[in-house]
């Protein structure tokens, strides 16, 4: 039944989980929904076109990233990745494959809700960016190409602008090194993460009020970067 509230699903085989996200998304607001399997995700997915998803990766029918993979041919919406596996190289993977964020297991409900609001909000932001982006002092106009903090124009190169823009058009998603690389370089350069990290000490130099401790750049380490804007 239709509620007229977000609809979130999560697909996860484990009773405890839906036991405590259950109550905890319908007092934040939303409306539960429920599946225990890779295969009944995909058709709840399908059948209901929830507004978020959350997806657990290790399903007893079938491993949560080909979920991932499979639902993404047909649907737009955030999927949040829910695990107990926490190897760099899963969340990567995961990242690469579409997902919008990830919280690994044992988590606090108090930070899943706030990704998954995060999530919704870059997702409904996503289409077509309307306006300058702002995040505190700094405002990035897309339509002039123009970077300004504090009112007065940055000065950037055209590889570090369009390092800025690619995370900023993110809302707050984690975007991989390889996502960086192959979008802002080429797919040549999709491995050399030390260009990455060149520009964005630079661009951290320029627009970080401390650049040792980024609040606008921010790291998810051994995985990528993430731009927290005035909306994330």
């Amino acid at each position: 039944m239709n509620t007229g509230r977000q609809r979130i699903l999560v697909i996860d085989d484990e009773p405890q989980i839906h036991r405590f996200l259950g109550p905890a998304l319908d007092a934040a607001g939303y409306e539960p929904l429920r599946a225990d399997g890779g295969q009944e995700g995909l058709r709840a997915i399908a059948l209901w076109s929830p507004d978020a998803v959350v997806l657990d990766l290790g399903l007893p029918d079938m491993d949560g990233k080909d979920v991932l993979e499979k639902a993404r041919a047909f649907y737009e919406g955030p999927i949040l990745i829910l695990s107990a596996r926490d190897r760099e190289i899963e969340k990567i993977e995961a990242l690469d494959r579409g997902a919008n964020d990830y919280v690994e297991k044992p988590f606090g409900v108090g930070e899943l809700l706030a990704r998954l609001r995060a999530a919704m909000r870059q997702a409904g932001r996503a289409q077509a960016p309307s306006g300058p982006i702002r995040a505190g002092d700094v405002e990035i106009d897309l339509e002039k190409r123009r970077v300004t903090r504090a009112g007065e124009t940055v000065k950037l190169s055209p590889r570090e602008y369009d390092v800025l823009v690619r995370l900023a058009l993110g809302h707050g998603k984690v975007l991989t090194h390889k996502e960086l690389l192959t979008a802002v370089w080429g797919p040549a350069h999709a491995q050399d993460t030390q260009y990455l990290r060149v520009f964005v000490g630079q661009l951290r130099q320029k627009l970080e009020a401390d650049p040792a401790s980024p609040k606008l750049l921010q790291t998810e380490p051994g995985v990528g970067y993430r731009f927290v804007d005035d909306g994330a």
